[in-house]
């Protein structure tokens, strides 16, 4: 138990963090401001992924630590296990509690610390493949490996084993759920938390807004507009994307798809891939690339279909918040959108990477604006009533408050 007067303490890790805008990064923020809100002392680990970003800062309220090793080369995040434990063992008077949102590699030095500590870990896939190690796969790929090649099943096991101490897990979606129950964890041992939309921020706009808001941005008031947001990484269907944009343009010349994001740091990362491909095909009037930005909800606003061809995800908090602009929706059909999107209701699913599917489905919205606008509706509705900031933070505060107030270390 904590002393009586003091406020409990929470040290949140995240691989990465602010200024990069992905569903992770945002999710990690917004629990972050939540728990400080909700009454916790909340300091935040991350790595610094540029070195001009300063090693310590303050985000929101939050007392934000970057660490070594700095800059983008994909295998440094490795060396956070280093820096990590040996930052969470100096602060230990700092929090009481542990929530590490992406555990892949931070869940071994969290896992650590806490044992060592005796202090509560509780662990957040950001994606689904973090505990089996199917995550890695594309990645490895280029080197002619795969989760179950031996060298890496050996790491694998030898992490899980630590990872399973673990006083619970979060699951922000029925197919994480799944993973986890597959993997050998127990039911009693999984929360399910879903991720979060600011349902005040990401709002519809009237076609008053919306020219107001294309003016601002420099988009045509005719063009027929399409945005997609999220990591510029294979997985998320981009080079389909590219292709199935092509035949669009051909279809409607004035067409303009936006991509919201950059390729981070990961070895998924297709962002030369798909600028290649937009030069390549005489495409540069017709796709823009953003690259990480704050206004993510001005492109939203300003477009007329989201489209988001991931062949898989944890939870889909891109399309969560497009549904909350208002946005028609077009998807893959995958589990881990399944929560997120109802069929024929709030958004058109096509089979992944089926490029004909797709091709369909985004002629069909923009070709019809009743469709377009019911399913708009619907989508806002279900994410005001599903996804709320208040009641997700809401969870985090319940579960953390509970470990701290009771005292708990390590499960089991």
């Amino acid at each position: 138990m904590i002393e009586r007067g003091r406020k409990p303490g929470v040290c949140l890790l995240t691989e990465t963090y602010h200024p990069l805008t992905g569903g992770g990064e945002t999710q990690a923020r917004v629990v972050a401001r939540g728990l400080l809100s909700s009454g916790f002392n909340v300091i935040l680990i991350t790595r610094r992924t540029e070195r001009q970003l300063p090693s310590v800062a303050e985000l929101d309220g939050v007392l934000v630590r970057r660490l070594a090793p700095a800059g983008k080369a994909h295998l440094k995040k490795w060396g956070l296990c280093l820096t990590a434990l040996a930052e969470l063992l100096r602060r230990r008077r700092e929090y009481d509690a542990l929530l590490v949102c992406g555990y892949r590699v931070l869940g071994i030095p969290a896992m650590l610390a806490g044992l060592i500590l005796g202090k509560p870990c509780i662990l957040k896939a950001d994606s689904l493949g973090e505990l089996s190690g199917a995550f890695f796969d594309p990645g490895l790929a280029r080197f002619g490996m795969s989760h179950e090649s031996w060298p890496v099943s050996v790491v694998l096991r030898a992490r899980n084993w630590l990872l399973r101490k673990a006083h619970g897990f979060i699951a922000i979606s029925s197919a994480v759920t799944d993973e986890l129950l597959e993997s050998g964890i127990e039911r009693d041992e999984i929360y399910c938390i879903p991720n979060s939309v600011d349902v005040n921020l990401y709002v519809p706009v009237d076609r008053g807004e919306k020219k107001s808001i294309r003016s601002r941005l420099g988009i045509g008031q005719d063009r027929p507009v399409a945005v997609f947001t999220g990591r510029l990484v294979t997985t998320k269907g981009l080079p389909l994307l590219l292709r199935v944009w092509r035949r669009v343009v051909d279809s409607l010349p004035e067409a303009l798809l936006v991509l919201v994001g950059s390729g981070g740091l990961g070895l998924q990362n297709c962002e030369q891939e798909i600028r290649a491909f937009v030069s390549e095909h005489g495409l540069a009037k017709h796709v823009l690339f953003t690259g990480s930005i704050e206004n993510v909800r001005d492109y939203l606003q300003a477009a007329d279909v989201f489209v988001f061809p991931s062949h898989r995800e944890s939870f889909g908090i891109a399309v969560a918040e497009a549904m909350a602009s208002g946005l028609p929706v077009v998807a893959s059909d995958i589990p881990g959108l399944s929560d997120v999107v109802v069929p024929g209701e709030t958004a058109q699913v096509v089979p992944p990477q089926d490029e004909a599917a797709l091709y369909d489905a985004v002629m069909r919205i923009l070709r019809d604006r009743d469709l377009a606008r019911t399913l708009g509706v619907a989508g806002r509705k279900r994410a005001e009533l599903h996804f709320s900031e208040i009641s997700v933070v809401k969870s985090y505060a319940d579960l953390l408050g509970h470990l701290v107030e009771d005292g708990v270390g390590r499960r089991g």
